[in-house]
């Protein structure tokens, strides 16, 4: 999402139905107006340490937790957890004891704390779930040069989101996605869709690298600056060059239209687990990854209903091309978030948040979408 957007952005060539949130179902526009964001304050955000203190078993998988219990936060307790994935250890953060379950997925290069601005509000009447995905944040990161080269693509990740769902979670869900989580989740979808209620999708990557988008005689250039970055010492020097606080606050700074959310803070975010060992092996895996699924394909195969918002600032997925996903019949609207830049949810939660809560109480009160116990 983050450094492999700025890395190839400019190799990127061009191309090209729910109500915000009450009405009926219609091309929807976010007023500029209503981007006061002086209005905007964060809520708390409470991280507790991984720890094995307090095991507690679940079905394809062993879970440990720790919970911080200071009463007199008034946000909705959030534990950080981790769940044993056929042998990987994954981290996820967990909120709210009622309400329809949300699972919420990261984009490329960022971490369950992304959603630290979506957690505390959204665990008010939901049980809120926030996956690392395996490679990325805190999850393990198993060197793909060692379990071979298809242990990071869409359909290994939206294998774990299901299994999550169904070992951890207990129930169906929805499906809270940025950038290559919407890839994540429509693969998911599809796979399985007797798991997922619902998917609303921010800024999904259009995966404009695929090999299915370049013109013939781009795809041996492409391929060549690929295996250059994966098989020789120059990826490591370049992810090495840009794990750095300076190099990842300009990239997170090209994708936040609003600079001023660009925090110290969320500069760690991002870095922190970007140093951990096999997180350069897992970069430069992804960013030489031109094959699996497109958006365009899995959209028509989706049999749950799908609501898609865009930050219209957004320099590496044009907004242009992404309205193109507002047409498919399994989409029920395109929203525009204006002013806004790559990850919504982060920069704009005060417009994010409320548009989680009016699709998922929207698509609860379906009896076909009751919630079951998978």
């Amino acid at each position: 999402m983050l450094m492999a957007a700025a890395t190839f952005n400019s190799l990127t060539l061009p191309f090209s139905k729910p109500e915000f949130p009450f009405s009926s179902i219609a091309r929807t526009h976010i007023p500029t107006a209503t981007l006061n964001l002086s209005r905007f304050r964060p809520t708390g955000f409470l991280l507790c340490s991984l720890s094995s203190d307090h095991p507690t078993t679940a079905a394809g998988g062993q879970l440990h937790h720790k919970t911080n219990t200071n009463s007199t936060d008034p946000q909705p307790q959030i534990h950080t957890c981790t769940w044993n994935w056929k042998g990987y250890s994954i981290r996820y953060q967990c909120s709210g004891s009622s309400g329809p379950a949300l699972v919420l997925v990261h984009g490329f290069g960022a971490n369950s704390n992304h959603w630290r601005k979506n957690i505390p509000v959204l665990a008010k009447s939901h049980r809120v779930y926030a996956i690392d995905l395996i490679g990325y944040g805190y999850s393990d990161k198993p060197n793909p040069r060692e379990v071979g080269d298809s242990l990071y693509t869409f359909e290994t990740w939206g294998s774990q989101l299901n299994d999550f769902c169904s070992s951890v979670v207990k129930d169906k869900a929805f499906f809270i996605c940025n950038s290559i989580g919407g890839l994540v989740g429509l693969q998911a979808a599809v796979a399985k869709p007797e798991i997922c209620r619902g998917l609303f999708l921010l800024n999904i990557s259009l995966r404009m690298l695929h090999v299915k988008k370049q013109p013939w005689f781009g795809r041996p250039f492409i391929a060549s600056f690929q295996s250059l970055l994966r098989n020789t010492a120059v990826g490591k020097l370049f992810f090495g060059s840009v794990a750095t606080p300076e190099s990842v606050r300009s990239i997170l700074c090209q994708c936040y239209h609003d600079t001023s959310q660009v925090t110290e803070e969320l500069v760690q975010i991002i870095l922190h687990p970007g140093l951990e060992p096999g997180a350069v092996d897992v970069f430069l895996e992804f960013i030489c990854y031109s094959g699996g699924p497109l958006p365009e394909e899995l959209l028509p195969q989706v049999e749950c209903p799908v609501l898609i918002a865009w930050g219209d600032k957004d320099p590496w997925e044009s907004i242009e091309l992404g309205r193109a996903y507002g047409d498919f019949d399994t989409v029920e609207d395109f929203v525009v978030l204006p002013n806004v830049g790559h990850c919504p949810q982060d920069e704009a939660p005060h417009l994010v948040n409320p548009l989680v809560e009016s699709f998922v109480s929207r698509h609860s009160k379906s009896p076909a979408n009751a919630s079951t116990t998978i």
